[in-house]
């Protein structure tokens, strides 16, 4: 397939004409020809200028052509296209930005910041694909904006912001404003396909626009991604326009992709016109992934863009499916981050903050100091264990850091500096907002406040839990408006939630007291926002069984838990009744869950909340969809090659449903092989060496009642 392959001595040809006298003689058959022609024309034009840096033609030829094409399509709309180039721009207003959910979850990489843990992960890699030979590919590691592009039939039809890795926000008109990203594409791809990559601003072009905002009298922002995140998010697409930020494309998935391996695909996208950058490299052992490191840790200031590291990734696909993800973060890549910017600056005070479970956490307040771009004045503390290791003092002054270039920490003091008789930071001894005595587990470092049930932050912070998008979804109330809705007395619990009534909440209102240098802020509920926070309360009863259990925050029990204990149990009733022996046996639960489980439910008032939720009508059992069977129950599989009738995702999805276990790799323990098309060598031989039974696609299905 091609959509755009030109002969650029054509070109010429195009300036004899004027065009608004060919417009008016010109039939419709003549004027889709012509349209097709330019369309073909302006992307290739496109391509050349902004990825492969290049050009043909003047400016000003460029945007003759493309006058004449908007003249066209205003003449004969029937024509127009929404990838054409004259839509680069859109013309309309975004209002808002629609959530959209991500086909392949777009998980973060794990990162590391030492050889010695990067020589574990390939320790790891090593182990897990059990003697097979492997490659790494090398990329640098852009400091943007995460971007997923879905291109059908060589069109792109969304573009979708990282979000939560499991949904984002849908900024597709503003991405078309992204001349170096392809609106459609040239060669042979497959039909359906995503595509990531980072979005964002160059160096250049992000000190032309400081120097232009702060003419304008706007403040300056503080760094390129920061500028290329707030672009993106512009609600006119022209605006967007204006900011030239730019994209590079580094990851494919898909369910038919040309090439066995990540680099092979990589070349192959950058073909059908996409900005795939040249900083990438082949290694075929740790110590070359060192090389690659060391050079870029020193040449990092000679590029026109931001890195923060280096992403290694497995090479081989298959071997990626087979290393498999974590519950945050495949198994098969990883990010080195290069050391963090220090910097010194004294300590005001500290702050101790209660959180939703009741740990207390110390925060620094530190006089402003600029870091990796940003203005820093907090600074997390995180334990007594911490401050006691630090032998801070007010008034210390203290080099930060920021953790990953993210959350800034405070890592030394200078003692030389200390002023005399500094006085010493301890923790405190009672909870600062209720006042209860703070306990200390043992083999734990936080303390705690063990008035949960009546101490604020802990409650807020319970129904804030409740209430986020990984749980119960309720997407019209947020941190503010919980604070408005406690604080009037309205709700207590995340029960009280469902008791809510529009008359109790219109009108509501909370006045947040002025910071330095700002007014106050007044936040009250209107008729719509009352709408809309009784119906996402209503919507949120749809909300599946091992997700209500995950709202509940029983401690230990996160996302992945709550699931499989759903799955194991079944129902609320069944769960609540289990004992410590019965909860251990679940697969994945240690004692500690176990006993974090059992404690939750020997308390009345949980039981009492559960029994309200219920009836209220929330999901507390398994939807019939989504039980388990037994047919697979205690077997271990491995699903390695290309299959005809299902992908490897729903082969796996139909193991776990029938109570089977998905492993990446053959073992003693391995029941069989699910082996499809190309199935690796190395597993091949290992199978028949352990005498382990290989399975074909239609034997498994028959297995299964499919």
């Amino acid at each position: 397939m091609v959509f755009w392959s030109i002969d650029t001595r054509e070109t010429k040809k195009l300036y004899l004409y004027t065009h608004q006298k060919i417009i008016a003689k010109m039939n419709s058959t003549k004027a889709k020809e012509r349209i097709l022609f330019l369309t073909n024309l302006l992307n290739f034009h496109n391509h050349n200028y902004y990825v492969k840096n290049s050009s043909e033609i003047s400016d000003r030829e460029y945007d003759m052509l493309l006058k004449e094409l908007e003249s066209l399509e205003l003449e004969f709309p029937q024509f127009a296209d929404s990838n054409s180039p004259s839509q680069r721009v859109g013309s309309d207003i975004t209002k808002n930005f629609q959530q959209a959910e991500h086909h392949f979850p777009m998980l973060s990489l794990s990162n590391t910041y030492s050889e010695g843990e990067l020589k574990d992960f390939d320790n790891r890699v090593k182990k897990l694909l059990e003697g097979e030979n492997y490659r790494y590919v090398c990329e640098l590691k852009y400091d943007g904006l995460a971007i997923s592009l879905l291109y059908e039939e060589g069109r792109l039809v969304r573009a979708v912001t990282r979000g939560d890795g499991k949904v984002g926000d849908d900024v597709t008109a503003n991405v078309k404003t992204i001349k170096s990203i392809p609106l459609i594409l040239n060669g042979d791809f497959p039909e359906n396909f995503e595509i990531r990559g980072e979005i964002f601003m160059p160096k250049s072009d992000f000190a032309e626009l400081n120097i232009i905002r702060v003419s304008d009298g706007d403040s300056p922002f503080a760094n390129p991604r920061n500028a290329a995140a707030g672009s993106l998010k512009l609600q006119d697409p022209k605006e967007v326009d204006k900011r030239r930020l730019d994209c590079f494309l580094y990851y494919l998935s898909g369910e038919e992709l040309p090439y066995p391996t990540h680099y092979e695909n990589l070349m192959a996208a950058k073909r059908w016109g996409f900005k795939v950058p040249d900083f990438i490299s082949k290694s075929d052992s740790i110590e070359e992934v060192f090389e690659m490191i060391s050079y870029w840790n020193s040449h990092r200031d000679e590029l026109n863009f931001e890195i923060d590291g280096i992403v290694i990734k497995v090479d081989s696909i298959e071997q990626q499916d087979s290393l498999g993800f974590t519950a945050k973060s495949p198994r098969w890549a990883i990010a080195y981050k290069f050391a963090a910017e220090q910097a010194l600056t004294p300590l005001l005070s500290v702050d101790f903050q209660v959180g939703r479970t009741g740990a207390v956490t110390p925060v620094a307040n530190l006089k402003p100091v600029q870091l990796s771009g940003t203005v820093v004045k907090r600074a997390s503390l995180h334990n007594a264990d911490i401050i006691a290791g630090l032998d801070l003092h007010y008034g210390d002054f203290v080099y930060v850091e920021k953790g990953g270039e993210i959350i800034p920490k405070i890592i030394s003091v200078k003692k030389d500096l200390r002023p005399e008789n500094a006085r010493e930071v301890t923790f405190v001894s009672n909870c600062p907002e209720c006042g209860s005595e703070l306990i200390r587990q043992e083999g734990e470092a936080a303390f705690y406040c063990p008035n949960e049930n009546s101490c604020p932050p802990q409650i807020k912070g319970k129904i804030e839990y409740f209430i986020s998008r990984k749980a119960m979804n309720i997407d019209s109330l947020g941190g503010g408006t919980v604070e408005l809705l406690y604080d009037n007395g309205v709700i207590k619990t995340p029960a009280d939630l469902y008791d809510l009534r529009y008359e109790d909440i219109l009108g509501l209102e909370k006045i947040i007291p002025a910071e330095e240098g700002k007014k106050e802020k007044r936040i009250s509920l209107r008729e719509k926002s009352a709408d809309n926070i009784i119906k996402a309360v209503e919507d949120s009863k749809k909300i599946p069984f091992e997700r209500v259990l995950f709202a509940l925050g029983i401690r230990y029990v996160g996302e992945t838990v709550a699931k499989i204990v759903a799955r194991h149990f079944k129902t609320i009733e069944n769960l609540q009744a289990s004992d410590f022996e019965t909860l251990k046996e679940v697969d994945e639960i240690g004692e500690k869950i176990a006993y974090s489980i059992i404690e939750y439910f020997s308390e009345q008032r949980n039981i009492e909340q559960i029994n309200r939720l219920k009836k209220a009508g929330l999901q507390m059992e398994i939807a019939p969809e989504e039980l388990v069977g037994d047919l697979l129950s205690g077997k271990t599989i491995v699903v390695s090659g290309v299959f005809e009738k299902y992908d490897r995702k729903t082969l796996k999805s139909l193991i776990e449903k029938e109570g089977g276990k998905n492993s990446g790799s053959i073992s003693k323990k391995t029941s069989f092989v699910l082996a499809g098309d190309n199935m690796g060598p190395a597993k091949y031989e290992k199978a028949n060496s352990l005498n382990i039974p290989i399975v074909s696609e239609d034997q498994f299905l028959k297995m299964i009642g499919k």
